[in-house]
């Protein structure tokens, strides 16, 4: 991008998402001032290169507070207090209950849609925002200059700044991320009581639905409670299906053989529906809608796996891709999805790679600009 107008920034607590933002910032040249009350949490997130510990001697242009959502109000008073910074942001994951309690000018909300299974500075990454949505909560009081600095700052870290009132936000990662916390820590409750000749088939399935349950339970317990009427509302749907489907398999369990056919329309219904909503969350993808590529494939031995081992470089799974064959044209190809917004990069990648990709209409296979 072109020669920033920022020069300065501090963060406000060195975990997984504040270390990762300085790590971003840094790489283009904007000193980064770490603050934290865990010392060795702030040095090692320096150690990383994600900035210099302790505050600076002047007003940098942009602070960023980086704690659990029930502390950001007084921190956020502290820094205005000791005049930290020009401007001020945070990455929270609730915005509603701040807008009400923190109100300057000065201050924007953010949420960057990123993170990972662990925490701490030591999982921390300069990729980690990169083409994810980062959304901004901005007040009728916010000042333009304070939206101009984090959207300077989002540019830095290769996200995609996505504006949101705050409780249309609350609502959807209640939706999309707080109660899918909560449901795969449901499960993972159940391993609890599971023997060890049960966890000798787990498999894949398991994994799958476990790999979110809460492991910060001090910080969840945090975010759930800033945001509980929201999560209350998706856990609730939840309820009313899981008491149909319980009421289904109750049924099957004491029907004769014959009868089971019509008990299985409830159940069959749920199963549907939740295929239409995978469809629906595949179809988009953070603020952009998905692409489609289609590479031809040489019918040689090998070749597919070559192609396949390359598309895991763009998190495209063999289980994701689509083959095709033409009897017209005799020719074998694969189509898979990526991020629209970055298929032309992935279409010039696979080029330098040897392969000939092109954007596609995913009904009609016919190709069309990416």
């Amino acid at each position: 991008m072109g020669v920033s107008v920022m020069r300065t920034m501090a963060v406000v607590g060195t975990g997984l998402i504040g270390t990762s933002i300085g790590l971003a910032v840094s790489r283009h040249g904007i000193k980064v001032h770490l603050l934290d009350q865990d010392e060795v949490a702030a040095r090692t997130a320096a150690a990383l290169g994600a900035g210099v510990v302790g505050p600076s001697d002047q007003q940098v242009d942009l602070a960023v507070i980086a704690v659990p959502p029930s502390a950001i109000g007084g921190v956020l008073a502290e820094m205005q207090a000791r005049g930290l910074a020009r401007s001020y942001t945070d990455v929270a994951s609730v915005k509603a209950q701040l807008a009400r309690e923190v109100t300057p000018s000065s201050y924007v909300g953010g949420h960057p849609l990123a993170g990972g299974e662990r925490g701490g500075p030591l999982a921390a990454r300069a990729d980690l925002f990169e083409d994810r949505a980062w959304v901004l909560t901005p007040s009728e009081s916010t000042s333009q200059d304070a939206v101009n600095r984090v959207l300077e700052m989002i540019a830095l870290c290769g996200a995609v700044p996505v504006i949101m009132g705050g409780r249309a936000h609350d609502d959807a990662v209640a939706l999309t991320s707080h109660a899918p916390h909560l449901v795969a820590s449901l499960m993972a409750a159940r391993l609890q009581h599971g023997s060890r000749e049960s966890f000798r088939l787990a498999g894949q399935e398991l994994c799958d639905v476990t790999r979110m349950a809460v492991r910060d339970t001090g910080l969840w317990s945090d975010i759930l409670r800033a945001n509980a009427p929201a999560v209350a509302g998706v856990l609730r749907e939840l309820r009313d299906d899981l008491t149909t489907l319980l009421t289904t398999l109750d049924d099957l369990s004491g029907e004769p053989q014959d009868n089971r056919s019509r008990s299985l329309e409830p159940m069959v219904d749920l199963l549907n529906r939740g295929a239409a909503g995978l469809a629906a969350i595949q179809g988009w993808q953070g603020p952009d809608r998905q692409a489609h590529l289609e590479v031809p494939v040489p019918e040689r031995p090998g070749q597919l796996v070559r192609l396949l081992d390359a598309l895991k470089e763009f998190q495209v799974e063999p289980e994701d891709v689509v083959p095709r064959y033409s009897a017209e044209e005799g020719t074998f190809s694969v189509m898979f999805a990526v991020p629209a917004m970055r298929a032309g990069q992935i279409v010039l990648r696979l080029g330098h790679a040897g392969w000939n990709a092109e954007s596609v209409d995913p009904v009609a296979g016919t190709p069309c600009s990416a």
